[in-house]
């Protein structure tokens, strides 16, 4: 008796790729079913459904993948995502080796995340521990970007870098009418996370802070929201709880030569670790909506210097229509208000920040009984005391927005220049 097996010719059915029309046609023949039996060929059917959804999982994939390795870290002039999990380490460990570990190990993992990757290989040791979480197993990198930044504390002497430290790099100063508090303030080290799925980025915050373990630990963290592409498929301005449009005066991020002059540290700037970097400010600004429901609406747009609906100036048309402050109405008065929000934060137009905020909710008050909602405001600029500062003490000030909001949380991280896949992110500093 032979074992010889028959093989099928090259040109064998076995070796064509089939479509679902030449299964079905070969089926109906009864061609197929002598070849294979009638068991195989709904085998068949699904192995070419599965090849088409494979290829239109990997077109969709590529369309929800943003690279983490570059120039610049991703996350900063990237089209705002759905979602953000924002999260304030505070080192435990102590000494520059402890630090670099851990930016090496966050690199890997974001960057594998980044892809849609799980933070590592499993082993399947029973005895063991997954390495990865597994709540984003299956879906998509849904547009994943993780965002690093040191904060003012991680200069101090515990790793070595106080030469490093920025020259005007500290905590931010007590603004006008602040009420900050302890839980939403500071870190050693920010990490902005978005994605379009709050599960990818919750998974991402929870890998970092479990790679983490032993060495830092979670100072705060908040959640946060905008409208999603499906509920806005045109992409307008986001508007926050408020009702009115939140970032329209934005500089455009796809003029290098803008960035360069608002966002992106210069090597001219300060240490040359930062070129390439940015500076970012977070605000969590709680707001006071029961107050606010109550106000009309002339009030409400007069506050802001905007109309409520199509988001444009006040006296204007359209959204982008320049923002004009010496137009006056008949009787002489300014149409946008002096002290609205537009106005104070448009000034002469010098300074410029980029905006990159979203809706938070907290759930209840329980000291109230009202929403604990608002906004986690975060902008990305060159330079922190040129840019933000001096623009948040004039809205500190006297902005008439400042009788619906109230700041109570304040952090800044100077954001790394991005990193190549030989190197981590932080290298610079060392």
């Amino acid at each position: 008796m032979s074992d010889h097996k028959q093989q099928p010719s090259n040109d064998s059915i076995l070796n064509k790729s089939l479509t679902r029309r030449d299964v079905l046609r070969l089926a109906g023949t009864g061609g197929l079913g002598l070849i294979l039996g009638g068991g195989a060929i709904g085998g068949l059917l699904t192995a070419e459904n599965k090849r088409k959804e494979g290829a239109r999982v990997s077109a969709s994939n590529a369309e929800e993948r943003i690279p983490f390795y570059g120039t610049h870290q991703a996350g900063i002039i990237t089209p705002a995502q759905n979602f953000i999990y924002f999260a304030a380490f505070d080192m435990t460990a102590t000494g520059s080796k402890a630090l670099q570990k851990l930016f090496r190990a966050w690199t890997a993992a974001a960057a594998a995340m980044s892809e849609g990757q799980p933070v590592g290989d499993e082993s399947g040791n029973y005895n063991l521990p997954p390495v990865d979480t597994g709540e984003s197993a299956g879906l998509s990198p849904s547009r994943l970007t993780i965002t690093f930044g040191a904060g003012p504390s991680l200069f101090d002497d515990r790793f070595g870098l106080g030469a490093k430290r920025p020259p005007s790099f500290t905590d931010l100063p007590a603004f006008n009418g602040d009420q900050l508090e302890p839980q939403w303030c500071g870190g050693d080290i920010g990490v902005q996370v978005c994605a379009d799925d709050m599960q990818v980025a919750f998974h991402a915050v929870r890998n970092l802070a479990r790679l983490a373990r032993g060495t830092a630990v979670l100072r705060w963290v908040q959640e946060g929201f905008q409208r999603t592409a499906a509920a806005d498929p045109k992409s307008g301005t986001p508007r926050n709880l408020l009702g009115f449009k939140d970032g329209t005066a934005n500089p455009a991020v796809t003029n290098d030569q803008e960035m360069n002059k608002v966002v992106w540290a210069q090597s001219s700037d300060g240490p040359s670790w930062m070129a390439g970097g940015s500076y970012m400010a977070v605000r969590r600004i709680r707001m006071r909506i029961e107050i606010w429901d109550r106000s009309t609406l002339k009030d409400q747009e007069d506050t802001f210097g905007r109309y409520r609906g199509s988001g444009a100036p006040l006296g204007a048309v359209n959204e982008f229509d320049p923002v004009d402050l010496t137009a006056k109405d008949k009787s002489g008065n300014l149409m946008i208000p002096a002290d609205s929000h537009v106005a104070l934060a448009r000034g002469d137009g010098s300074v410029q920040i980029l905006r990159r905020s979203y809706s938070y909710s907290g759930g209840m008050d329980l000291k109230t009984g009202q929403l604990d909602a608002g906004l986690l405001f975060i902008s990305f600029q060159r330079d922190l005391f040129k840019q933000f500062v001096p623009l948040q003490q004039k809205l500190a000030k006297n902005d008439r927005l400042n009788e619906y909001i109230l700041h109570v949380g304040s952090a800044v991280f100077a954001c790394f220049p991005g990193t190549s896949k030989n190197g981590y992110i932080g290298e610079v500093l060392f």
